[in-house]
Protein backbone atom coordinates (compact mmCIF):
# COMPACT_ATOMS: atom_id res chain seq x y z
CA UNK A 1 0.00 0.00 0.00
CA UNK A 2 1.17 3.58 -0.54
CA UNK A 3 3.36 5.06 2.15
CA UNK A 4 3.01 8.73 3.04
CA UNK A 5 5.97 10.59 1.60
CA UNK A 6 6.18 12.59 4.82
CA UNK A 7 7.24 9.57 6.88
CA UNK A 8 10.86 9.64 7.96
CA UNK A 9 12.73 6.39 7.28
CA UNK A 10 15.89 5.07 8.87
CA UNK A 11 18.21 2.27 7.82
CA UNK A 12 16.60 -0.20 10.21
CA UNK A 13 13.28 0.18 8.39
CA UNK A 14 14.77 -1.70 5.43
CA UNK A 15 16.11 -4.65 7.40
CA UNK A 16 14.71 -8.19 7.36
CA UNK A 17 15.96 -11.59 8.45
CA UNK A 18 16.65 -13.70 5.35
CA UNK A 19 17.36 -17.43 5.79
CA UNK A 20 20.71 -18.08 4.14
CA UNK A 21 19.36 -21.06 2.21
CA UNK A 22 17.16 -18.68 0.19
CA UNK A 23 20.21 -16.96 -1.32
CA UNK A 24 20.44 -18.45 -4.81
CA UNK A 25 23.91 -19.82 -5.53
CA UNK A 26 23.17 -20.90 -9.10
CA UNK A 27 20.70 -19.78 -11.77
CA UNK A 28 17.46 -21.62 -12.50
CA UNK A 29 17.86 -24.32 -15.20
CA UNK A 30 15.96 -22.14 -17.69
CA UNK A 31 16.16 -18.33 -17.69
CA UNK A 32 12.42 -17.76 -18.03
CA UNK A 33 11.62 -20.67 -15.70
CA UNK A 34 12.32 -18.57 -12.61
CA UNK A 35 9.42 -17.65 -10.37
CA UNK A 36 7.73 -14.26 -10.71
CA UNK A 37 5.95 -12.69 -7.78
CA UNK A 38 3.25 -10.50 -9.31
CA UNK A 39 2.95 -7.65 -6.85
CA UNK A 40 1.64 -5.15 -9.37
CA UNK A 41 -1.67 -4.89 -7.48
CA UNK A 42 -2.92 -5.61 -3.98
CA UNK A 43 -3.84 -9.15 -5.12
CA UNK A 44 -0.44 -10.84 -4.91
CA UNK A 45 -0.05 -13.79 -7.32
CA UNK A 46 2.71 -16.42 -7.58
CA UNK A 47 3.67 -16.95 -11.22
CA UNK A 48 6.44 -18.22 -13.50
CA UNK A 49 8.51 -15.65 -15.37
CA UNK A 50 7.47 -16.89 -18.80
CA UNK A 51 3.94 -15.70 -17.98
CA UNK A 52 5.14 -12.09 -18.31
CA UNK A 53 3.70 -11.44 -21.82
CA UNK A 54 0.19 -11.95 -20.45
CA UNK A 55 0.83 -9.28 -17.81
CA UNK A 56 1.78 -6.55 -20.29
CA UNK A 57 -0.23 -4.83 -23.00
CA UNK A 58 0.36 -4.06 -26.65
CA UNK A 59 1.95 -0.63 -26.79
CA UNK A 60 3.82 -0.99 -23.52
CA UNK A 61 7.57 -0.37 -23.68
CA UNK A 62 10.13 -2.64 -22.02
CA UNK A 63 13.41 -0.83 -21.36
CA UNK A 64 16.50 -2.99 -20.81
CA UNK A 65 20.03 -2.20 -19.64
CA UNK A 66 22.30 -3.55 -22.39
CA UNK A 67 25.54 -3.34 -20.39
CA UNK A 68 27.88 -6.33 -20.64
CA UNK A 69 29.60 -7.84 -17.61
CA UNK A 70 33.37 -8.02 -18.04
CA UNK A 71 35.66 -10.54 -16.36
CA UNK A 72 36.80 -7.84 -14.00
CA UNK A 73 38.28 -9.91 -11.14
CA UNK A 74 42.06 -10.33 -11.55
CA UNK A 75 44.54 -12.04 -9.23
CA UNK A 76 48.23 -11.19 -8.95
CA UNK A 77 51.00 -10.08 -6.64
CA UNK A 78 53.12 -7.08 -5.74
CA UNK A 79 56.83 -6.87 -6.48
CA UNK A 80 57.38 -8.01 -2.88
CA UNK A 81 55.43 -11.21 -3.57
CA UNK A 82 52.36 -10.20 -1.54
CA UNK A 83 49.13 -11.53 -3.04
CA UNK A 84 46.46 -9.15 -4.26
CA UNK A 85 43.09 -9.10 -6.01
CA UNK A 86 41.79 -6.38 -8.29
CA UNK A 87 38.24 -5.66 -9.37
CA UNK A 88 38.35 -3.41 -12.43
CA UNK A 89 35.61 -0.82 -11.92
CA UNK A 90 36.10 1.43 -14.95
CA UNK A 91 38.25 1.56 -18.08
CA UNK A 92 39.86 4.92 -18.92
CA UNK A 93 41.71 6.03 -22.07
CA UNK A 94 45.36 5.10 -22.54
CA UNK A 95 45.20 1.56 -21.10
CA UNK A 96 44.30 2.94 -17.68
CA UNK A 97 41.70 1.60 -15.26
CA UNK A 98 40.12 2.37 -11.91
CA UNK A 99 39.95 -0.64 -9.60
CA UNK A 100 39.14 -1.92 -6.14
CA UNK A 101 42.11 -3.63 -4.49
CA UNK A 102 42.27 -6.38 -1.87
CA UNK A 103 45.79 -6.64 -0.44
CA UNK A 104 47.34 -6.88 3.02
CA UNK A 105 49.44 -3.74 2.51
CA UNK A 106 48.73 -1.23 -0.25
CA UNK A 107 51.57 -0.72 -2.76
CA UNK A 108 53.35 2.64 -2.90
CA UNK A 109 52.71 5.19 -5.61
CA UNK A 110 54.51 3.95 -8.72
CA UNK A 111 54.58 0.42 -7.36
CA UNK A 112 54.44 -2.39 -9.89
CA UNK A 113 52.03 -5.32 -9.79
CA UNK A 114 52.28 -8.60 -11.68
CA UNK A 115 48.83 -9.79 -12.68
CA UNK A 116 47.98 -13.31 -13.85
CA UNK A 117 51.68 -14.11 -13.56
CA UNK A 118 52.98 -10.84 -14.98
CA UNK A 119 53.85 -9.88 -18.56
CA UNK A 120 56.98 -12.03 -18.65
CA UNK A 121 54.91 -15.09 -17.72
CA UNK A 122 52.03 -14.62 -20.12
CA UNK A 123 50.04 -12.23 -17.94
CA UNK A 124 50.33 -8.47 -17.65
CA UNK A 125 51.70 -5.72 -15.44
CA UNK A 126 50.14 -2.71 -13.73
CA UNK A 127 51.60 0.42 -12.13
CA UNK A 128 49.83 2.35 -9.37
CA UNK A 129 49.25 5.96 -10.46
CA UNK A 130 47.28 7.07 -7.40
CA UNK A 131 43.89 6.94 -5.70
CA UNK A 132 40.53 7.68 -7.32
CA UNK A 133 38.59 9.94 -7.69
CA UNK A 134 40.97 12.00 -5.53
CA UNK A 135 44.00 11.38 -3.33
CA UNK A 136 41.76 10.05 -0.54
CA UNK A 137 39.45 8.10 -2.82
CA UNK A 138 38.48 4.47 -2.15
CA UNK A 139 39.58 3.23 -5.58
CA UNK A 140 42.97 2.89 -7.27
CA UNK A 141 44.10 4.40 -10.57
CA UNK A 142 46.30 1.97 -12.53
CA UNK A 143 48.29 1.94 -15.75
CA UNK A 144 48.13 -1.44 -17.50
CA UNK A 145 50.64 -2.85 -19.95
CA UNK A 146 48.02 -3.54 -22.63
CA UNK A 147 44.38 -2.95 -23.61
CA UNK A 148 42.23 -3.54 -20.51
CA UNK A 149 39.20 -5.26 -22.07
CA UNK A 150 41.39 -7.77 -23.93
CA UNK A 151 43.38 -8.46 -20.76
CA UNK A 152 40.24 -9.01 -18.68
CA UNK A 153 38.72 -11.33 -21.28
CA UNK A 154 41.90 -13.43 -21.35
CA UNK A 155 42.93 -13.41 -17.69
CA UNK A 156 39.92 -12.30 -15.67
CA UNK A 157 37.23 -14.06 -13.68
CA UNK A 158 33.49 -13.41 -13.63
CA UNK A 159 32.94 -10.90 -10.78
CA UNK A 160 30.31 -12.86 -8.89
CA UNK A 161 28.68 -10.98 -5.99
CA UNK A 162 30.09 -11.50 -2.48
CA UNK A 163 27.11 -13.64 -1.37
CA UNK A 164 27.74 -16.25 -4.10
CA UNK A 165 30.24 -18.56 -2.50
CA UNK A 166 31.56 -20.72 -5.36
CA UNK A 167 34.38 -19.75 -7.70
CA UNK A 168 33.28 -18.69 -11.14
CA UNK A 169 32.66 -21.38 -13.75
CA UNK A 170 31.73 -21.61 -17.42
CA UNK A 171 28.08 -21.66 -16.33
CA UNK A 172 28.60 -18.28 -14.68
CA UNK A 173 30.30 -16.89 -17.80
CA UNK A 174 27.11 -17.72 -19.72
CA UNK A 175 24.37 -17.09 -17.16
CA UNK A 176 25.70 -14.04 -15.29
CA UNK A 177 25.14 -12.18 -18.56
CA UNK A 178 21.99 -11.13 -20.37
CA UNK A 179 21.21 -12.60 -23.80
CA UNK A 180 21.35 -9.08 -25.31
CA UNK A 181 24.47 -7.74 -23.53
CA UNK A 182 26.20 -5.31 -25.88
CA UNK A 183 28.33 -2.64 -24.20
CA UNK A 184 31.20 -4.00 -22.04
CA UNK A 185 31.80 -2.21 -18.76
CA UNK A 186 29.76 -3.70 -15.90
CA UNK A 187 31.20 -5.53 -12.89
CA UNK A 188 27.75 -6.74 -11.84
CA UNK A 189 24.89 -7.97 -14.00
CA UNK A 190 21.57 -6.14 -14.43
CA UNK A 191 20.03 -9.19 -12.82
CA UNK A 192 16.33 -8.67 -13.56
CA UNK A 193 17.17 -9.01 -17.24
CA UNK A 194 18.80 -12.43 -16.71
CA UNK A 195 15.30 -13.98 -16.82
CA UNK A 196 14.75 -13.08 -20.47
CA UNK A 197 15.58 -15.60 -23.20
CA UNK A 198 15.13 -15.31 -26.96
CA UNK A 199 11.83 -17.21 -26.95
CA UNK A 200 10.32 -14.90 -24.33
CA UNK A 201 11.52 -11.80 -26.17
CA UNK A 202 9.85 -13.14 -29.34
CA UNK A 203 6.57 -13.72 -27.47
CA UNK A 204 6.64 -10.19 -26.09
CA UNK A 205 7.24 -8.76 -29.56
CA UNK A 206 4.40 -10.85 -30.99
CA UNK A 207 2.09 -9.40 -28.32
CA UNK A 208 2.96 -5.88 -29.44
CA UNK A 209 5.19 -4.99 -26.50
CA UNK A 210 7.88 -2.57 -27.70
CA UNK A 211 11.53 -2.73 -26.65
CA UNK A 212 14.28 -0.17 -26.07
CA UNK A 213 17.65 -0.06 -24.32
CA UNK A 214 19.75 2.14 -22.09
CA UNK A 215 23.25 1.54 -20.82
CA UNK A 216 24.39 1.79 -17.21
CA UNK A 217 27.68 0.17 -16.33
CA UNK A 218 26.87 -1.40 -12.97
CA UNK A 219 29.68 -0.84 -10.48
CA UNK A 220 30.74 -2.78 -7.41
CA UNK A 221 29.27 0.07 -5.39
CA UNK A 222 25.87 -1.53 -5.96
CA UNK A 223 26.88 -3.93 -3.15
CA UNK A 224 28.22 -1.14 -0.93
CA UNK A 225 26.46 -1.31 2.45
CA UNK A 226 24.68 1.68 3.91
CA UNK A 227 26.43 2.37 7.22
CA UNK A 228 24.50 5.35 8.55
CA UNK A 229 21.17 4.95 10.35
CA UNK A 230 20.21 8.32 8.90
CA UNK A 231 19.97 7.27 5.24
CA UNK A 232 20.29 10.88 4.08
CA UNK A 233 23.94 10.74 5.20
CA UNK A 234 24.79 7.88 2.83
CA UNK A 235 27.11 8.74 -0.07
CA UNK A 236 25.83 7.03 -3.20
CA UNK A 237 28.27 5.40 -5.60
CA UNK A 238 28.71 6.81 -9.11
CA UNK A 239 27.93 4.91 -12.33
CA UNK A 240 28.11 5.91 -16.00
CA UNK A 241 24.89 5.80 -18.05
CA UNK A 242 23.50 6.66 -21.47
CA UNK A 243 19.94 7.07 -22.76
CA UNK A 244 20.12 6.90 -26.59
CA UNK A 245 18.02 9.30 -28.65
CA UNK A 246 16.05 6.36 -30.07
CA UNK A 247 15.07 5.32 -26.54
CA UNK A 248 14.06 8.86 -25.62
CA UNK A 249 11.81 8.88 -28.69
CA UNK A 250 10.37 5.43 -27.86
CA UNK A 251 9.46 6.61 -24.35
CA UNK A 252 7.76 9.74 -25.66
CA UNK A 253 5.77 7.67 -28.17
CA UNK A 254 4.81 5.12 -25.51
CA UNK A 255 3.45 7.77 -23.18
CA UNK A 256 1.65 9.52 -26.07
CA UNK A 257 -0.25 6.36 -26.95
CA UNK A 258 -1.12 5.62 -23.32
CA UNK A 259 1.29 2.74 -22.90
CA UNK A 260 3.35 2.01 -19.81
CA UNK A 261 7.13 2.25 -19.54
CA UNK A 262 8.31 -0.97 -17.90
CA UNK A 263 11.85 -0.81 -16.54
CA UNK A 264 13.72 -4.10 -16.41
CA UNK A 265 15.82 -3.76 -13.28
CA UNK A 266 16.73 -1.05 -10.82
CA UNK A 267 19.70 0.01 -12.98
CA UNK A 268 17.26 0.92 -15.75
CA UNK A 269 15.17 2.87 -13.22
CA UNK A 270 18.23 4.78 -12.05
CA UNK A 271 19.19 5.55 -15.64
CA UNK A 272 15.77 6.74 -16.79
CA UNK A 273 15.04 8.75 -13.68
CA UNK A 274 18.50 10.38 -13.80
CA UNK A 275 17.79 11.43 -17.38
CA UNK A 276 14.29 12.66 -16.50
CA UNK A 277 15.39 14.54 -13.38
CA UNK A 278 18.62 16.14 -14.57
CA UNK A 279 18.02 16.36 -18.32
CA UNK A 280 21.31 14.70 -19.24
CA UNK A 281 21.24 11.84 -21.76
CA UNK A 282 24.64 10.53 -20.64
CA UNK A 283 27.16 10.97 -17.87
CA UNK A 284 27.71 9.84 -14.32
CA UNK A 285 24.86 9.47 -11.86
CA UNK A 286 24.79 9.25 -8.10
CA UNK A 287 21.00 9.34 -7.91
CA UNK A 288 19.73 8.01 -4.58
CA UNK A 289 16.08 7.02 -4.74
CA UNK A 290 14.33 6.76 -1.38
CA UNK A 291 10.65 6.97 -0.31
CA UNK A 292 9.23 10.33 -1.29
CA UNK A 293 11.07 10.41 -4.63
CA UNK A 294 8.89 11.66 -7.50
CA UNK A 295 9.21 9.28 -10.45
CA UNK A 296 8.85 10.84 -13.88
CA UNK A 297 9.72 8.13 -16.41
CA UNK A 298 8.95 4.63 -15.13
CA UNK A 299 5.46 3.15 -14.65
CA UNK A 300 6.21 -0.51 -13.85
CA UNK A 301 9.29 -2.39 -12.69
CA UNK A 302 10.61 -5.92 -13.02
CA UNK A 303 13.22 -6.57 -10.36
CA UNK A 304 14.89 -9.30 -8.33
CA UNK A 305 14.83 -9.49 -4.53
CA UNK A 306 17.43 -7.28 -2.88
CA UNK A 307 19.72 -7.31 0.15
CA UNK A 308 18.44 -6.11 3.53
CA UNK A 309 19.27 -2.48 4.34
CA UNK A 310 20.43 -1.84 0.77
CA UNK A 311 19.89 1.23 -1.38
CA UNK A 312 17.92 -1.01 -3.77
CA UNK A 313 15.45 -1.91 -1.00
CA UNK A 314 14.96 1.82 -0.59
CA UNK A 315 14.44 2.27 -4.33
CA UNK A 316 11.75 -0.41 -4.67
CA UNK A 317 10.05 0.90 -1.51
CA UNK A 318 9.97 4.35 -3.05
CA UNK A 319 8.52 2.91 -6.24
CA UNK A 320 5.83 0.53 -4.98
CA UNK A 321 5.27 1.69 -1.40
CA UNK A 322 7.15 0.67 1.73
CA UNK A 323 4.42 -1.40 3.39
CA UNK A 324 3.59 -3.17 0.12
CA UNK A 325 7.24 -4.08 -0.49
CA UNK A 326 7.79 -5.39 3.03
CA UNK A 327 4.63 -7.48 2.66
CA UNK A 328 5.88 -8.89 -0.64
CA UNK A 329 9.20 -9.83 0.94
CA UNK A 330 7.45 -11.61 3.81
CA UNK A 331 5.37 -13.51 1.25
CA UNK A 332 8.44 -14.36 -0.81
CA UNK A 333 10.30 -15.77 2.18
CA UNK A 334 7.26 -17.77 3.33
CA UNK A 335 6.87 -19.21 -0.19
CA UNK A 336 10.61 -19.97 -0.45
CA UNK A 337 11.43 -17.68 -3.35
CA UNK A 338 15.10 -17.53 -4.33
CA UNK A 339 16.84 -14.24 -3.53
CA UNK A 340 19.46 -11.92 -5.03
CA UNK A 341 21.33 -12.05 -8.35
CA UNK A 342 20.55 -15.64 -9.40
CA UNK A 343 17.16 -15.60 -7.69
CA UNK A 344 13.56 -15.02 -8.70
CA UNK A 345 11.85 -11.80 -9.75
CA UNK A 346 8.83 -9.65 -9.00
CA UNK A 347 6.64 -7.28 -11.01
CA UNK A 348 5.73 -3.94 -9.43
CA UNK A 349 3.57 -0.95 -10.29
CA UNK A 350 4.43 2.60 -9.28
CA UNK A 351 2.53 4.09 -6.39
CA UNK A 352 0.51 7.08 -7.63
CA UNK A 353 2.08 10.38 -6.51
CA UNK A 354 0.60 12.24 -3.59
Amino acid sequence: MPTPASRSFTLSDFDFALPSELIAQHPAPDRSGSRLLDGSSSAVVDRIFHELPGLLNAGDLLVFNDTKVVKARIFGEKASGGKLELLMERVLPGHQVVAHMKVSKKPLLGGKMYLAGGARNGGFDAVLLGRWPDENGPLFHLQLSDEPHALMEKHGHVPLPPYITHTDSEEDAQRYQTVFARAPGAVAAPTAALHFDEALLAQLAARGVQRASVTLHVGAGTFQPVKTENIAEHTMHSEWYEVPEATQQAIAECKARGGQVVAVGTTTVRTLESWAKFGQASGDTQIFITPGFEFQAVDRLITNFHLPKSTLMMLVSAFAGYEHIMGLYRHAMAQRYRFFSYGDAMLLSRVPPG
